[in-house]
């Protein structure tokens, strides 16, 4: 990973394309490093000019005599170039290219930044951008950005795709008191990109939560291990929009056909422990819960309000997520029908009536934090003619002081009668919301995050044993002799045994006399299947014989079947047939995948046969860092799993044989990156035991 020490601390700073004129872009610089506080030296390069803002221009790198932490760069993109290069021979290590012209008008700009990531990398600089708004420190302080607005101090580092999302927030945070810890804009993503800015994150002290708006990922691999480790250290938040086009493609598999277009994604998070925001409004509710509030130490809810509807909305929201309501000790309801109204309700949530004031809502309070089987609460406040606002947010926060481990918010349920209470609160790092959802929304996310912590810090590559890649190596080769890209069911199942994934005995038969040998050798009865890449559906045209039983029956299935797709499909070119044992009935699943661009193979694993796209009952995991651990839990999130665990007097089926198939799959095209795709359809799964009944296999 790059070393950011000298990118967000740097002693010495030059300005190229430094400007005297008010409003322009590199006057804007020069303003807003002096005006941050900035501790180290600054100098603004322009050949036209002297002196600006104060400060002694020099014409060039060369002219300064000193070696730069950090140089931004507001020049022309045509000359963007020339300046990188003074930069690498004057021993400058890192460039902010706030310059825009470069990939995003077109190959011309591809071109250019290409060229531009070259020259940074040969001389070992690190580069931000190009295209981008710049970067901020608030606890340096370092301002190398032309943006208007210098947040408050704080404790998020906030990292953004959009320039534009990067001003409209930090212009918002000035209004609702939200503080940085540092801002970047990622701009082209030529070189620096958002796991490196992550990883920075993770190991700053002034960081408590990391967040980012993307809309896709530069290195998948390089972000899966960046994201895993920075999670256990501390929340990583993401907004993604847009969508990756790798699941999105006409897919030939099954799997393909299910993975949607931001599937990989949406695994890939949650292998990795990123918490994943659905708006930008819920990623700066995330933001401000974790800024100021203890991750909790389980998912249950205490609510207390002054009213009963929103106790029910509330309570609606908290079983439809990933949080339960607390199930109070028997001392705390006892102390609770003591002590408050007759008409109070107490078994949560705790309503404490309309003409609640701040002392019963400070009682209420500390006796559900104070019961074990409490792990966070939400406190509720609607405006009534006796309602204390401000008294009532102080009891909240006081109370909080006195169980700091549990996280409280609050929801205050008006308009200009509760804001000063809704400001006090906020003031003290107790989030206030106006509605009772985003704050349990919030809560369900820094649950996901305590979850997500006990992910293994490291990838753990899956240990298996009886692997015979070089067999693998033979076969593939030989399909991409013949100009295929499918590889025949005999040759995709031979494959498949080779990394020890238990098949049904299959081969391949050039005629009627060889395919009866060949099913007396497996034993009768068995399945005859047409052998042609250039057909996906053999059973539409006839291709396929089940329960053939006599070596008679075989030759004669054999010329039937090379009938039908001669009449309905002429041009198809034959292999020959597929002779396999047909297997006992067994619980149908499939295990599939399909390769995405960024992160690689995705796995799948649900029902199969008939019903996978019917049902779509699918898990997925990327196969980069999977354990067994991640596979069993796949399993457990399909219908499937019923089944498997015994369903209406059914046996329960060998799981362990199923969570071997799976690995063994996943270590195959991890080993094999070539195979674009590939169908285990239908595994059979057996009280003793899991056998692959048709293998499908595609190569690029």
């Amino acid at each position: 990973m790059a070393d950011l020490h000298a990118f967000f601390r740097p002693q010495t700073v030059a300005i190229i394309g430094a400007s005297k004129k008010p409003g322009k872009i590199g006057n804007v610089l020069v303003k807003n490093m002096i005006a941050c506080g900035y501790p180290g030296r600054i100098y603004p390069v322009n050949p036209k000019e002297e002196e600006i803002e104060g400060l002694c221009c020099y014409p060039n790198l060369s002219a300064i005599g000193e070696r730069m932490d950090l140089v931004v760069v507001a020049v022309p993109a045509n000359r963007v170039i020339a300046v990188a290069q003074e930069c690498g021979l004057t021993g400058a290590k890192n460039l902010v290219v706030i310059s825009a012209g470069f990939k995003e008008v077109g190959k011309e700009g591809l071109i250019l930044e290409m060229e531009l990531t070259r020259i940074c990398r040969s001389y070992g600089m690190g580069l931000l951008g190009p295209n981008c708004v710049g970067m901020m420190d608030t606890h340096v302080p370092i301002n190398a950005s032309f943006s208007a607005v210098f947040p408050k101090q704080g404790n998020i580092a906030f990292i953004s795709q959009s320039g534009a999302m990067l001003v409209a927030i930090l212009d918002w945070s000035l209004a609702t008191g939200l503080g940085f810890s540092r801002v970047v804009s990622l701009g082209n993503k030529a070189d620096l990109n958002e796991a490196d800015f992550i990883a920075d994150a993770a190991n700053d002290p002034n960081t408590r939560v990391i967040l980012c708006y993307i809309e896709d990922v530069a290195r998948g691999q390089q972000f899966l291990q960046v994201a895993r480790a920075a999670s256990r250290k501390k929340p990583v938040i993401i907004l993604k929009s847009g969508a990756s086009q790798a699941g999105a493609q006409a897919a030939s598999s099954h799997t393909g056909a299910l993975a949607g277009s931001d599937l990989a994604y949406e695994t890939a998070f949650r292998q990795s422990g990123v918490i994943r925001a659905r708006s930008m409004a819920e990623l700066f509710d995330l933001a401000v819960a974790f800024a100021h509030q203890p991750v909790p130490k389980g998912n249950r809810v205490a609510v207390v309000t002054n009213a009963g509807g929103p106790g029910i909305v509330t309570t609606d929201s908290i079983e439809m997520s990933e949080l339960t309501m607390a199930r109070f000790s028997k001392e705390t309801t006892q102390e609770l029908r003591a002590n408050l109204p007759r008409e109070a309700a107490i078994y949560n949530p705790v309503d404490v009536l309309g003409d609640a004031g701040e002392n019963r809502y400070r009682f209420a309070l500390e006796k559900v934090l104070a019961d074990q089987s409490v792990d966070s609460a939400v406190v509720l406040v609607c405006p009534t003619a006796v309602t204390e606002p401000e008294q009532t947010a102080r009891a909240i926060i006081e109370t909080h002081r006195i169980y700091p481990d549990k996280p409280v918010l609050a929801a205050y349920m008006g308009g200009k009668t509760l804001a000063g209470g809704a400001k006090l609160l906020a003031e003290e790092g107790i989030p206030c919301f106006t509605f009772p959802e985003p704050a349990v929304r919030a809560l369900s996310g820094m649950v996901r995050y305590a979850r997500a912590r006990e992910l293994p810090e490291k990838e753990k590559e899956l240990e298996l044993g009886d692997i015979q890649p070089e067999p693998v190596k033979e076969i593939l080769q030989k399909v991409r002799q013949e100009g295929r890209l499918t590889l025949l069911g005999s040759e995709a199942s031979r494959v498949a045994g080779c990394y020890g994934i238990a098949v049904a005995p299959i081969v391949l038969a050039t005629s009627p006399h060889e395919a009866a040998a060949r099913a007396q050798e497996i034993g009768f009865p068995v399945v005859m299947k047409v052998a042609s890449p250039q057909i996906l559906h053999k059973t539409d045209i006839g291709g396929v014989k089940i329960g053939v039983e006599t070596p008679q029956e075989v030759k004669k299935a054999f010329i039937e079947i090379t009938e039908n797709v001669q009449r309905f499909l002429p041009k198809a070119v034959i292999y020959g047939i597929e002779i396999q044992k047909m297997m006992l009935q067994g619980t149908e699943l499939i295990i599939g995948m399909t390769r995405d661009v960024q992160f690689g193979p995705l796995i799948a694993f649900g029902l199969g046969g008939i019903y996978v796209n019917l049902l779509k009952d699918v898990s997925f995991r990327l196969a980069h860092g999977l354990t067994r651990q991640e596979i069993q839990q796949m399993l457990t999130e399909t219908r499937a799993y019923t089944l498997l665990r015994g369903y209406r007097g059914e046996k329960p089926k060998d799981l362990g044989a199923i969570v071997e198939m799976i690995a063994r799959t996943a270590r195959l095209v991890l080993d094999f990156p070539e195979i674009g795709e590939m169908d285990i359809n239908p595994v059979f799964a057996y009280p003793d035991g899991a056998f692959a009944l048709d293998v499908k296999i595609t190569i690029s």
